[in-house]
C-alpha cells in the first residue's frame, strides 16, 4: 500500500514578535521548540557550531531556524530504534555506516536538521573509512529516524525532502510509518522499507513498548528472534 504523506500534526504559523517564540506544549516533560526568523545561513552555521555538544536541535529551512530540546524519553526510543536497524542490517547482511545524530547540511539547498538517528545502506561502501562528511559532495545518508513527541513549527519532512534524504523512519509515540522519497520530490508512506522487504515496519512499535517490561537487551533479542521469524 503506498499513500501521500500528510503532516500529522497542524499548527498556525506563529506570530513574529522580536524574532523569537516558544512552541507550547500540554505535556511538561515534552521537548520545548523555539523559533528565530530571517537568519542567514551564515549565521545558521555559527549557531549551530556554537551548540555543538548541547542536548539542542536545530532545524533550518530558508531562513527559519527551529531549536527543540530533546527529553529523556525521544532519546531511549530513538537509541533503541537505532537498535533495531543494527539488528537489520545484520540479519539481511546489509552493510551499514551509523552516523547518529550527525547534522545534514546543505547550503545549495538551504536546509539543515540533525536525525535522531541516520544511517549510510546502499551509500555504505563510498564512504567506508570517511569521518569528515561534507554533503556538498558527499550523499545524504540512506535512512533517518525521526521521533516526534511533540509539534514542530515546522514539518522537517520538507527538510528532509530539500536534502534528498531516501527514506525517514517517523515514531510519533504510538505509531511508526516508513516514508520514501518519491521522483517528485514528495514522501510516500510505505508498508515496508526498501532496505529490509517482507518486515512489516509497523510492527517495531509493538516492540518498543516491550521496553515497559524487559531491559533494552532483552528487547533487542526478542526483536531479532521475530525478525528471524519474517525471513
Amino acid at each position: 500500500m503506498t499513500r501521500l504523506v500528510t503532516p500529522v500534526r497542524s499548527l498556525p504559523p506563529p506570530v513574529r514578535s522580536g524574532g523569537l517564540r516558544a512552541i507550547e506544549t500540554a505535556d511538561a516533560s515534552a521537548e520545548q521548540r523555539f523559533v528565530l526568523w530571517d537568519v542567514s545561513w551564515k549565521s545558521y552555521q555559527l549557531i549551530a557550531k556554537a551548540l555543538e555538544g548541547r542536548h539542542v536541535r536545530t532545524t533550518y529551512e530558508d531562513g527559519r531556524l527551529e531549536f527543540m530540546s530533546t527529553s529523556g524519553r525521544h532519546g531511549i526510543l530513538s537509541r533503541l530504534l537505532g537498535r533495531f536497524v543494527n539488528v537489520l542490517t545484520r540479519e539481511f547482511g546489509i552493510p551499514i555506516l551509523s552516523c547518529g545524530d550527525m547534522t545534514c547540511a546543505k547550503e545549495s539547498a538551504l536546509r539543515a536538521l540533525e536525525p535522531d538517528e541516520c544511517y549510510y545502506l546502499e551509500n555504505e561502501p563510498r564512504m567506508r573509512g570517511k569521518d569528515d562528511i561534507d554533503l556538498a559532495v558527499d550523499p545524504v545518508p540512506d535512512l533517518a529516524i525521526e521521533v516526534e513527541l511533540s509539534p514542530a513549527a515546522k514539518d522537517r519532512m520538507s527538510v528532509y525532502a530539500g536534502l534528498g534524504v531516501p527514506e525517514v523512519w517517523r515514531y510519533d509515540g504510538s505509531k511508526l510509518t516508513v516514508n520514501e522519497l518519491g521522483g517528485d520530490g514528495i514522501y510516500v508512506v510505505k508498508d515496508v522499507s526498501r532496505f529490509f522487504p517482507d518486515i512489516p515496519m509497523a510492527e517495531l512499535a509493538r516492540f518498543l513498548e516491550l521496553r515497559k517490561q524487559m531491559d533494552g537487551n532483552g528487547v533487542v533479542d526478542a526483536f531479532r528472534d521475530w525478525v528471524r521469524s519474517q525471513l
